[in-house]
């Protein structure tokens, strides 16, 4: 399987977010809340929890405060109650999006969303009008100069069920099943081999190659939505160039 390394347009949006942290504890608490509230507080037999967990753990969040939003979820403190919605729609150039919300406000969510998409000449679209086009995967990023060779052998043994080797860079991903994600990536770091970036998201099966002013504004579009409070993932099938950050 080929294509377009994503690595550096991980890096920058990383960057970005490492900027807003206050933000992303924010999302990351509504998701631990989520994932606790539907599938109990116990994260070892809450898969979606157990990632929820982890990300927050990364993110240097502490046990504390983990703690303290599964048991508002769980009803142990008192506690809001989020909504889970998703948004489809396509920004410019044909690229196809996915925004993932966490609200207690749908009113106010979609306006926010409609108004991103207004502002940088995209649209919104009905259920369904993009979704088809994607996946639910774990994926489990390597860094340019990374040993293919090792990082396959140990993606073959704990089960994943592919590995993409971006030629321009050599960075690599492997791809697993989202019921698979954590098994294979707790199997792989059992083995020495520990991605620079592991998440559960929406994989577009087929890329949409966009350049110069259009790129420009598909990723002030995607920056924008990920601004907003409610909007806990963002999701899309560009293909970006170089300039796309200019």
């Amino acid at each position: 399987m080929a294509g377009h390394s994503k690595w550096a347009n991980i890096q920058h949006r990383k960057n970005a977010q490492d900027a807003k942290r206050g933000k992303i504890f924010t999302k990351i608490i509504r998701e631990i809340s989520v994932a606790a509230r539907a599938g109990g507080g116990d994260p070892a037999g809450n898969p979606r929890l157990r990632t929820a967990m982890d990300k927050a753990l990364g993110a240097n969040m502490t046990k504390d405060v983990i703690e303290r939003a599964i048991k508002k979820a769980t009803g142990e403190l008192e506690g809001v109650s989020y909504e889970e919605i998703r948004y489809e729609g396509y920004a410019p150039g044909g690229v196809a999006v996915i925004v993932d919300c966490l609200t207690d406000n749908k009113v106010r969510t979609v306006a926010d969303v409609r108004h991103a998409f207004g502002k940088f000449g995209g649209n919104l679209g009905t259920d369904g009008s993009v979704a088809f086009m994607f996946r639910k995967l774990g994926v489990l990023s390597f860094a340019p100069g990374a040993d293919e060779e090792t990082i396959t052998n140990a993606a073959i043994e704990a089960g994943a069920e592919d590995i993409v080797v971006y030629p321009e860079d050599g960075s690599i991903d492997v791809l697993a099943s989202q019921e698979d994600f954590i098994a294979v990536r707790d199997a792989m770091a059992a083995a020495g081999v520990v991605p620079d970036q592991a998440e559960v998201t929406m994989r577009a099966d087929n890329d949409v190659a966009v350049e110069g002013e259009t790129a420009q504004q598909v990723v002030k579009l995607l920056e924008w939505l990920e601004d907003i409070d409610d909007v806990q993932a963002v999701y899309s099938n560009a293909d970006l160039g170089e300039d796309a950050y200019a």
